[in-house]
Order: structure tokens, then C-alpha cells, then sequence
């Protein structure tokens, strides 16, 4: 065991759930200690009582690496504790999956997908992918955007794993040859605190078994706003302007995964608070429950589609309407005319910027005089991951990268790359931000618009208002010390 040379704020720490649930429950709880993340071979250790070696020892062998100890505060661990591990009652158990185990108990499979959506949760993963290959099974979590290995199970472990996880998803345990798709609530925690996530399970047969893909929706909105999405002062204050106005078409664009049904939602929560307004949404799946807003899901058997929902909709006098996205001119059709007839219209769209939002829909059938006259806002945004204020390393902009960016002038400019902590859990980056360009047509934008001008010829006449693009965004990120250049030009590509 080591001490820790400096102190540790154990709130602001990313817990590495890969180590933590290594240990058993009843030992961290009632020994007080806790393993959060493992760096250049030595795993870190809060706990409330240093002398205690006994405990920490029993954490090195759980973990089979030397402790580097943390004295934290006694009431803020026990907090952090009951996050991760609940009230000790549950059935996780770091001896679940050693290393050597050949089979799995009944109610091991309970407890080894307990422990995994409680990993998924402390980690804020989006999804969790099981998946056989011919010597093992990889279990990974994507977050930030990116797969991350968490364990390696012994194949045996395979079937009980998923014939668990497709009980819950109330799916065909017998049928392996053939995808199916399921969906299930799992609460963490008490009755009177507990904390749910909407999950759901789409399975896949390979080559070596079957393969499930898990989707965790958080069910809870309390947080979002837009205000800590990353949107810009003037971007922020153009979405502000357009969901005061009574009607109107609002678009999100971007390509899949890249943030457009948070930044609804967070829309949709500020319309919330201003005010009594009937709001009336449709979606495919609801991803958060949303008090104040009657949600329609769209279904699968198409008994519910978005265009007839739509259309049912607009009997029930809304102020607004949200539509999950619009994807045939159909729903295009309905969505323009509720926007012409006095609703304020939300909807996401996927195209690559802003501006190509118009192009979008003159393809799917729209008249050029209907976007000018329906259309607020359009947004086009990516996420980045955020680098972690602990251990972000600056450095100089070289001449190739500034290039890169669009400014060949910010070359030498001081920017800041990842390194990794006991903060971050050694990846160097805590969570995700957005990267927006926001075009919110005046007179004359519409006016250009209306007549159907080519996409080149309305991005000039925007750029020469001081329209600022997704790259001109995510520059102002990197410079603010935000994010690292390497992030943004994987991310966000000339449009």
C-alpha cells in the first residue's frame, strides 16, 4: 500500500466500475473503502480509514494489483458508496466471473447482469455489447462514444447470460437462430429512491453465438437544459428566440448518434418551463419521460406511424409539437402545415449541416416557398468528448492543424491535449459536449431560400452575416481548452 501524495476530491472522480465492482459489496460497505481506478499499474483506493489494512489488503488481493490510498472524507465515501454498490442487498459479486470459472449458477445470471447495467450506469454508457468469440465472450460499453472493453467471460457463462437478459426483455429464450428485439425497465436502488433505466435488447446470431446489443435510455430528464449542452452565446439566443415564437418549424441535424434527441429534449424541457403549453410529442422509442408533455410511441407494426400520429395529433390543440424525426414526406406534409397553422413545430433531421437542412427537404418534396416560410431555426451539431480539467497537458498549435481547423492563423496557439488521471479513470476526457452552427433565417435568408437558391450561394450570403460553421465552433472548443484537435477533426468534417 501507498499513500496518495496529494488530496482527492472523490466527487468530482469518474468511477471505474471495471474496478470497483471487483470487490464485494458487504467488504466496501462495511470496511468503507473503495477501488475507483486503476493507472500505471497500481489501483487507487479511497477509504475512510487509512490504518485499516487489513481491508485494503483484501482490496489488493480482489484486484491483484498494489493500492495507492486516498483518505476521504467518511460521509461524502459513504454517498459515493451506495451509488455504486446500493444498500449492500443486491446480488453483484466480484467472484462472479473469476478468472478459471467454467459455468454459471442460476443466480449467478441475475447477479452478472445486475452488475453489468450497474457498470453501464457508472460509467454512463449508451450501450452494452456482448458478444461470443470462438475462446470467450467480450463484454464492452460505449462511452463517450467509444467501445471500451470491461471484462472477458468464460464462454459457458454465454447462454445463461442470455437467456437472463432475454426473460427480462420478454423474448423467445428457444430461438437462437433468428434476431429478435426486446425491452425491459431496470430500477437501482430502493422503492422511494430508486433510479430506472429503460433498456432495450436486440440479439443477433454469429458465428459463435448469439450476439446482444443492449441500449440504455435514461428515463429521467431532470438536468437537461440547454444552457449546459455547449451551444454558443448568439446560438443559444436564436433557439431562445424561436421557442418563444407561437409557431414555426425547428430542425436538429446531424448524423446518428450525435446528440440531436438530447438537444430536443432539452428544448422541450425550456418550452416546459416557460409557461402552460399543451405539448404533444412522437417518438420512436421515448428516450425520457417528460412530465408536462403527452408522448406518443410510435410501434413497430406500423398500428401507430408518425405521419398518422400526426395527423391525430393536431385534433387535440397543440401549442407545440414535437416529432421524433422526420423521415418521409408524409410526415414532411403534416409537419409544415401544422407549422403554417399556428403550432410551433420540433423535429430532428439527419443531414450533415445546417444549411444542407434545406436542400434535405426540396429532395424529400417540399416547395422551396414552404421552407422559407416555415422555417425558424435549423441546427446542425456533433459531440466531442470533453477533455478532463485534472490532467488535460497544453501544448502548441502546429502549422498542419491550424490548417486543418480552417484558421491558419491560431498556428503556435496554446491548446491542450489528454493525458489521463485517477480523475477520468486514466482516459483523459469526463463526458461530451456539443459542436453546433445554428442558422436561424432573417427576411432575407427566407427570401433566398423561398426562391430555391443553390445550398453554395445561401451558405456565402449566411457566411457574409457572420454565420459561424461547425469547424469555426469547434476551434473557439479547442482554444477554450475544452477539447483536443485530434477529438474535433474526427469528429466534425467539412460539410
Amino acid at each position: 500500500m501507498i499513500p496518495a501524495t496529494e488530496p482527492l476530491d472523490l466527487e468530482q472522480v469518474k468511477i471505474d466500475p471495471a474496478w470497483a465492482l471487483r470487490v464485494p459489496a458487504s467488504l466496501a460497505l462495511r470496511r468503507q473503502v473503495l477501488p475507483f481506478a486503476a493507472l500505471n499499474g497500481h489501483v487507487y483506493v479511497a477509504c475512510a480509514d487509512p490504518s485499516d489494512t487489513a481491508a485494503l489488503e483484501a482490496v489488493e488481493r480482489f484486484t491483484g494489483k498494489q493500492a495507492i490510498v486516498s483518505s476521504v472524507d467518511r460521509a461524502v465515501l459513504k454517498t459515493v458508496l451506495a451509488r455504486v454498490y446500493g444498500d449492500g442487498s443486491g446480488r453483484i459479486s466480484g467472484s462472479l466471473v473469476r478468472p478459471g470459472a467454467v459455468e454459471v449458477e442460476p443466480d449467478g445470471a441475475v447477479s452478472l447482469v445486475d452488475e453489468l447495467l450497474r457498470a453501464a450506469l457508472l460509467r454512463q454508457a449508451s450501450d452494452i455489447h456482448i458478444d461470443p468469440t470462438r475462446a470467450d465472450v467480450r463484454v464492452r460499453l460505449r462511452v463517450d462514444g467509444v467501445l471500451e472493453d470491461y471484462r472477458r467471460l468464460p464462454m459457458p457463462m454465454h447462454t445463461a447470460l442470455c437467456s437472463r437478459i432475454k426473460v427480462l426483455a420478454s423474448m423467445d429464450i428457444a430461438e437462437r437462430r433468428a434476431p429478435q428485439d426486446g425491452a425491459f425497465t431496470h430500477r437501482f436502488g430502493s422503492l422511494d429512491s430508486a433510479q430506472a433505466i429503460d433498456v432495450r435488447v436486440a440479439s443477433l446470431p454469429t458465428k459463435f453465438g448469439e450476439r446482444l446489443t443492449l441500449r440504455l435510455l435514461a428515463m429521467d430528464c431532470q438536468g437537461l437544459s440547454l444552457e449546459r449542452l455547449g451551444m454558443s452565446p448568439s446560438s443559444l439566443q436564436a433557439m431562445e428566440r424561436v421557442l418563444a415564437q407561437p409557431h414555426g418549424l425547428a430542425l436538429l441535424t446531424g448524423p446518428t448518434g450525435s446528440g440531436k434527441t438530447t438537444t430536443l429534449y432539452s428544448a422541450l424541457q425550456r418550452l416546459l418551463a416557460s409557461g402552460s403549453l399543451n405539448v404533444i410529442t412522437i417518438e420512436d422509442p421515448i428516450e425520457y419521460d417528460i412530465p408536462g408533455a403527452a408522448q406518443v410511441e410510435v410501434d413497430s407494426a406500423d398500428k401507430v406511424s408518425f405521419a398518422k400520429s400526426l395527423r391525430s395529433v393536431l385534433r387535440h390543440d397543440p401549442d407545440v409539437v414535437v416529432i421524433g424525426e422526420i423521415r418521409d414526406i408524409d410526415t414532411l406534409d403534416v409537419a409544415v402545415k401544422a407549422a403554417l397553422t399556428g403550432h410551433l413545430v420540433l423535429s430532428t433531421l439527419h443531414t450533415n449541416s445546417a444549411v444542407s437542412a434545406v436542400t434535405r427537404l426540396i429532395n424529400m418534396g417540399l416547395e422551396p416557398y414552404l421552407i422559407g416560410a416555415t422555417l425558424r431555426v435549423s441546427v446542425a451539431q456533433r459531440l466531442v468528448r470533453r477533455l478532463c480539467r485534472h490532467c488535460r497537458k497544453p501544448r502548441a498549435l502546429n502549422r498542419a492543424e491550424a490548417h486543418a481547423l480552417g484558421s491558419p492563423d491560431l498556428a503556435e496557439a496554446q491548446v491542450y491535449e489528454a493525458q489521463g488521471c485517477m480523475y477520468c479513470a486514466g482516459r483523459g476526457f469526463v463526458g461530451r459536449m456539443g459542436v453546433f452552427e445554428c442558422m436561424a433565417p432573417d427576411a432575407e435568408t427566407a427570401a433566398l431560400i423561398s426562391k430555391g437558391v443553390p445550398e453554395a450561394e445561401l451558405l456565402e450570403a449566411l457566411k457574409a452575416k457572420h454565420f459561424r460553421g461547425l469547424m469555426e465552433d469547434a476551434a473557439m472548443k479547442v482554444l477554450a481548452g475544452l477539447t483536443t484537435v485530434k477529438e474535433v477533426l474526427e469528429v466534425v468534417a467539412e460539410s
